[in-house]
């Protein structure tokens, strides 16, 4: 682990690469699993003011997981997450675009109708973050399913740090992350 402000980071983020393949995968993330993407507490008020401008993407199964369950749930270990469809199905706020999984929050937000792109877990992944009172943990979350990214990521020579530098920037700031490029640079 290596020490980054208040946070610590997996040396897997740095030794380790991996860049999204939509074309290989299809976006099985936001189907597979065993509950819905983890959110923040204070991400509950923010799904609640954006669905009206998100319902319009959303299938209706979406729709109706929502209607049923609402905006968010707590999970079988306690955890909030977003509602999924069926049970532990697909996510219900997803999209279909060309047979690819997409996220009806992040296309609300590419065509200017809200202005928060979607859950920070999401928009992390294949980081996973553990926050504790004083500090948080990021490592990276392994699953057999993204193995076309780790050999694309390969491919490319991208490390998960660098490919997830935008929302990485958006949780911890720009300073941070510089400062995540320099201890990596050192641990080379």
């Amino acid at each position: 682990m290596i020490e980054v402000g208040n946070v610590l980071v997996h040396e897997d983020l740095i030794n380790n690469d991996f860049v999204c393949n939509l074309s290989k995968c299809k976006g099985i993330c936001c189907i597979e699993g065993d509950s819905g993407a983890p959110l923040l507490e204070s991400e509950k008020g923010i799904l609640e003011e954006i669905y009206p401008k998100v319902k319009p993407y959303m299938t209706e199964k979406g729709i109706e997981a929502i209607e049923e369950q609402g905006k968010y749930v707590i999970d079988v270990d306690g955890d909030l997450t977003t509602t999924c469809v069926d049970g532990n199905k697909e996510c219900a706020y997803v999209t279909w675009e060309n047979g690819i999984t997409k996220c009806a929050i992040e296309k609300a937000y590419e065509l200017g109708e809200i202005h928060w792109r979607k859950p920070v877990s999401c928009h992390l992944y294949p980081i996973r973050t553990t926050h504790y009172p004083e500090f948080d943990v990021l490592h990276y979350d392994r699953w057999h399913i993204c193995k076309d990214a780790c050999s694309f990521g390969k491919e490319l020579q991208v490390p998960v740090f660098k490919f997830l530098k935008d929302p990485l920037i958006r949780t911890y700031g720009e300073e941070w992350y510089k400062n995540l490029e320099r201890a990596a640079e050192e641990l080379s």
